[in-house]
């Protein structure tokens, strides 16, 4: 089913949990999802709820998703992450939680490394660093 099959009222729905990732609704998101939202939905510009809470510094909500089974190696039409995210808004919670949960550094195009390259984020490469150096 394609967007323009959707009605209104699902379409309005949808974009509704993606404003709930963008402002860090954590219980209301993970609310949804538990009732059978797409852990991965995902928007028309491939951003996944996961990366917009991880881009709009909210780590509580990449907690939640990622707990309900929010991929973290999906990559939006950019080739971004939500680690790439992360490290771009330097919320160094939000990149801890997510290298915890496996997300790799230089997953992406930019990759997350990269990103904190091309921005002079030094404490973020340091972060990104530190992650790769653990078994």
């Amino acid at each position: 089913m394609t967007t323009h099959e959707l009605d209104e009222a699902t379409l309005e729905f949808a974009h509704r949990m993606f404003d709930l990732a963008r402002s860090g609704d954590t219980e209301e998101l993970a609310a949804n999802v538990d009732a059978g939202v797409p852990a991965n939905l995902t928007n028309d510009k491939g951003d996944t709820l996961l990366i917009l809470a991880a881009y709009h510094n909210h780590p509580e909500t990449v907690a939640a998703l990622l707990a309900r089974g929010a991929d973290h190696t999906r990559v939006n039409d950019r080739g971004q992450t939500a680690l790439a995210a992360a490290v771009f808004r330097q919320n160094a919670e939000t990149v801890t939680i997510l290298l915890g949960a496996g997300a790799r550094p230089e997953d992406g195009s930019p990759s997350a490394l990269a990103t904190a390259d091309f921005f002079s984020l030094p404490a973020m490469r340091a972060l990104l660093e530190n992650a790769e150096s653990r078994p």
